[in-house]
């Protein structure tokens, strides 16, 4: 199972650390309106080992998105996948769905709409943010493009499976009563 998304646009600018709040809550850094370039991030995230991988692209396309999918089929070995992925037009456009006929090995699942949180890879989102960005500033797209590589590879190095907080009782909760119960009883006679 591969998680699948985009985070971006990423705009080459300055990305307040933890101190950038001081005082009466006033930001106390110079506005940065960060009009160097701007990069999508095209991701995927294995959470049964923790790898990762991302494409860097300047559009949020179905050509960039067919890229991924190439990335994925050659850095996540197996025989079959399945991409858990939003509803974003991009993932089931003509060119998207053109591609995956090459590839029958890929299914693609695609979450309910409002429900990103199902989609393992956006707390991995969290963390590239921080690895990447938090605290710094970026001259231009290449440097930003340094950085999430740096914390890429960084990750990679350093991965670990994620494991889901919620428990299926608590999940049952988020999802408004409905969900996986525990509750029953069987008896024998």
């Amino acid at each position: 199972m591969i998680c699948v998304d985009e985070l971006g646009p990423l705009s080459a600018r300055t990305y307040p650390g933890e101190e950038w709040k001081t005082g009466l809550n006033r930001a106390t850094f110079e506005p940065d309106y960060g009009r160097r370039g701007t990069l999508w991030v095209l991701g995927a995230f294995e959470p049964a080992t923790g790898q990762a991988t991302f494409l860097l692209s300047p559009r949020r396309d179905s050509a960039s998105y067919i890229q991924l999918l190439g990335k994925v089929v050659t850095e996540f070995p197996a025989e079959r996948w399945l991409l858990i992925t939003d509803n974003l037009s991009t993932h089931h456009s003509r060119e998207t769905t053109l591609a995956l006929a090459a590839w029958p090995e890929i299914r693609t699942q695609f979450i309910p709409k409002y429900a990103c949180w199902l989609n393992l890879i956006e707390p991995w989102w969290k963390q590239l943010r921080s690895l990447a960005l938090k605290g710094r500033r970026f001259a231009d797209t290449d440097e930003l493009s340094d950085a999430l590589n740096g914390a890429l590879t960084y990750w990679n190095d350093h991965r670990h499976p994620y494991r889901w907080k919620k428990l299926p009782q608590e999940q049952s909760v988020l999802l408004g009563g409905f969900g996986v119960t525990h509750d029953h009883n069987i008896s024998s006679s």
